[in-house]
């Protein structure tokens, strides 16, 4: 998972505490991360990153699942073009198991901001799989294999978005 500051004003009060907050979470230290996010937030209300970060950081260190959902897509709302910010509010459903809706964000994220990398790789991480050729018969009958391989061939992988 890549953590990306994005494009925040130099000026911003909340940026040492940011970059303090990545730090902790790139070394895989989730609860000082999110003291830290706080503290950005804090000094920043109105920024989406902070505020995204919080969320993520909230599902991440204390399991607060719906706080941390909020704070992404209030994020969201004031930023819909980043990629970053979607990358968050799927990985807080992905926590809580909501699968289909980590997918769904994601989507919803490639079509916003561009066909970003980030994004086409965490859905392939996600493994969105089509639907059996036939649905009658079990996902590894051999027929069923069979024809997926040849329908792989033909129509391509799936495609996100």
């Amino acid at each position: 998972m890549s953590y990306w500051i994005g494009s925040t004003s130099p000026n911003d009060a909340g940026m040492n505490e940011f970059k303090e907050c990545l730090k902790h979470l790139r070394d895989g230290h989730p609860d000082d991360a999110l003291l830290h996010a706080r503290s950005a937030l804090n000094l920043a209300p109105k920024n989406p990153f902070y505020m995204s970060y919080t969320g993520l950081l909230a599902a991440m260190a204390e399991e607060r699942f719906a706080d941390g959902e909020a704070l992404c897509q209030e994020a969201l709302s004031l930023r819909r073009n980043h990629a970053q910010l979607y990358l968050n509010l799927a990985e807080v459903y992905q926590r809580c198991g909501r699968k289909d809706d980590a997918i769904a964000t994601l989507e919803k994220g490639l079509v916003s901001s561009g066909r970003d990398f980030r994004l086409r790789r965490a859905l392939e991480r996600i493994g969105k799989r089509r639907e059996p050729v036939l649905a009658f018969l079990h996902r590894c009958h051999p027929l069923n294999r069979s024809l997926g391989r040849l329908r792989h061939r033909m129509a391509g992988p799936v495609r996100a978005a």
